[in-house]
């Protein structure tokens, strides 16, 4: 019985980013199982002889660390799977794994709402969520994290750096409500335990500020998501 777990550049999938996800492989028997692990990277910056990120790619170590806890919970699965005389298929494996573990980054919900929102035409909506996605993106860098990461200290820096963009208390408020909301979807979705919920001390209420809501216009949606006028 023949099994390796290894996890490979998916080059044949090319996101709206320029990048492709990077996919763990499951291969038993020659038969082969393919699983997102929610990050990506630019072609340009993979080692595909080596299977792993050049030495020049961006956040290499952080990408690296996913890869390494991602086989390394597969191959425990097996020890656990074999020490039970337990029959299995690479499907099967990761069928048991993903039932237990949704391993789901910021960035990967964030995207998946959005495309959710457009496919139900709530453009509106999904404009709004795609600014607070910008404003994540350019405050951390990235969004290859999970929600576990996103802790009070988190968001005390978040409020700190929109005070050094110059945004209003009432536009804070609604990047947090946002997040908030967000974070909520992760946890219904099982991509976070409710125990690491970081907006029970964390009081979005404080940043509340009365104000008339005004509508996103069609001009503006076009201009934050790219829709055809």
């Amino acid at each position: 019985m023949s099994i390796t777990i290894d996890v490979i550049c998916y080059k044949f999938t090319t996101l709206k980013n320029g990048e492709s996800p990077l996919k763990l492989r499951i291969t038993k028997n020659r038969k082969r199982k393919y699983l997102n692990i929610g990050i990506s990277v630019n072609p340009i910056h993979w080692d595909f002889d080596k299977s792993q990120p050049k030495p020049t790619c961006p956040d290499k170590d952080y990408i690296e660390k996913i890869m390494s806890d991602r086989v390394s919970e597969y191959r425990t699965k097996i020890l656990e799977l074999k020490a039970e005389n337990k029959e299995f298929t690479a499907h099967s494996l990761a069928d048991i794994e993903g039932k237990a573990n949704k391993h789901i980054t910021v960035k990967e919900l964030f995207e998946q709402h959005i495309e959710g929102l457009r496919c139900q035409r709530r453009y509106g909506y999904a404009a709004s969520i795609q600014q607070v996605y910008n404003s994540l993106l350019k405050f951390n860098k990235h969004l290859n994290i999970y929600f576990s990461d996103i802790d009070i200290q988190w968001l005390k820096r978040y409020e700190v750096w929109l005070r050094k963009e110059g945004m209003s208390e009432n536009t804070i408020g609604v990047r947090f409500r946002t997040l908030r909301t967000i974070y909520n979807l992760a946890i219904e979705e099982g991509a976070v335990k409710p125990d690491y919920y970081p907006f029970k001390k964390f009081k979005v209420s404080k940043l509340h500020k009365a104000t008339i809501k005004r509508a996103i216009s069609k001009e503006e949606i076009v201009k934050i998501i790219n829709l055809p006028v």
